[in-house]
């Protein structure tokens, strides 16, 4: 599994979790719900650390809880 996945399969989860759709999280993040469905549909394919903490923000997380699980736990190394 390569790390965009794992990014868009964490904010699914999340979404999921809060019963939120996308573009509720676009609003309550401050972002266009084009820059979320971008990184969710494959088009982004190296989400910014800016965009992906405004979108903690708007989850009232920290980056730490967004990165703290076991799929970003288990992802290879990118340079061996």
């Amino acid at each position: 599994m390569n790390t965009t996945l794992v990014i868009k399969n964490r904010i699914l989860q999340l979404c999921d979790e809060r019963n939120l759709t996308i573009n509720k999280l676009a609003a309550m993040s401050a972002l266009p719900p084009s820059s979320i469905k971008n990184i969710l549909y494959g088009k982004s394919h190296n989400p910014k650390i800016l965009t992906i903490k405004m979108i903690c923000d708007g989850l009232d997380i920290t980056l730490g809880q967004f990165f703290s699980t076991a799929a970003f736990d288990q992802l290879e190394q990118e340079v061996k």
